[in-house]
């Protein structure tokens, strides 16, 4: 092979990537009053302002791609690819508690429900400051669906909920915990009921502590006071919400009683989408092992359906 052909290929191949890949990646950290939030922003290649999409991430100890460290499927990481490769840029970051060690144990035990809000509200408030997007819409999925509905008011253009329940946590405790445990449903209630006035809980049933131990129930306490059909409600924005029909965490119910209680928001349901937007078609086995599958990719009618709300 001569060396005009070689170099020939070597720009085809160069051409095709650029192709491929139209958007720049860059790490951006953006300070907080909690912690400075690390994240991953990608940017359409583009003279024009493009939307911007913040992706927020779950429950748990999750990072921008949405894995942690008894999962990774690189659910958020594939979205975000997704929505730049569309002209649509995202920035995606780790949730505030991956930002401190074990040193920080003060500053960990501090983190509530209202602390990942506010930080919502501050990483949306910076880009609105730059002014270098056409518009900006958060996109929370599951837990980060409430984080994201907060913030959305009076900062947000748009609003996307992803897998977001649609009851509040106290609900969906005492349902989880009836379907596994019913013999522990009452002390469940009872001690619930006490965190939702605010108070502090000292004695339960020891096969609860990994759900209300003492490090946990400020946080509860916190969060158990937000409830996701009261908060959609009070968005005057356009809203977008998604679940998948195989998803094993957050039932398609919850998706109806958060359009019901906005009743000018979209409903979209995706079928055979899984709670991490994987495509599954088999049992609960199989949907299991997508959660530590990073290869396999999101569905493409998610990022369809997102594209097209936003270019609406």
């Amino acid at each position: 092979m001569n060396l005009k052909l070689t170099f020939f290929i070597a720009f085809i191949s160069t051409f095709v990537i650029a192709q491929e890949k139209n958007y720049a990646e860059s790490e951006l950290s953006i300070p907080t009053n909690s912690v400075t939030i690390n994240g991953t922003l990608l940017k359409p290649i583009s003279t024009e302002k493009n939307a911007l999409v913040i992706l927020i991430p779950g429950s748990g100890p999750t990072d921008r791609d949405g894995n942690n460290v008894a999962m990774k499927n690189n659910s958020l990481k594939f979205l975000a690819e997704g929505l730049a490769l569309n002209n649509i840029a995202t920035y995606r970051y780790d949730k505030s508690v991956l930002a401190l060690t074990k040193k920080d144990s003060a500053k960990i035990k501090k983190l509530t429900f209202n602390t990942f809000i506010e930080e919502a509200i501050t990483v949306t408030q910076y880009f609105k400051k730059t002014q270098n997007y056409s518009r900006i819409i958060i996109a929370g999925h599951s837990q980060g669906s409430l984080v994201g509905m907060m913030a959305a008011q009076e900062n947000a253009d748009a609003f996307i909920s992803l897998e977001g329940a649609g009851k509040t946590i106290d609900e969906i405790l005492v349902e989880q915990i009836s379907k596994q445990a019913p013999f522990l449903k009452d002390e469940t209630v009872r001690v619930l009921s006490e965190l939702k006035k605010g108070n502090m809980v000292e004695e339960f049933n020891p096969m609860l502590n990994s759900l209300f131990n003492k490090s946990v129930q400020p946080f509860l306490i916190s969060w158990i006071k937000y409830n996701p059909q009261v908060e959609l409600k009070k968005l005057t924005i356009p809203v977008l919400i998604i679940n998948g029909t195989n998803d094993i965490q957050v039932n398609i119910t919850d998706a109806e009683l958060l359009h019901k209680a906005n009743s000018t928001s979209k409903l979209v349901f995706i079928e055979n989408m899984n709670h991490i937007f994987k495509e599954i078609k088999g049992d609960v086995n199989e949907n299991m092992s997508s959660y530590t599958n990073p290869n396999l990719p999101i569905m493409n009618n998610l990022i369809t359906v997102i594209v097209a709300f936003i270019k609406a």
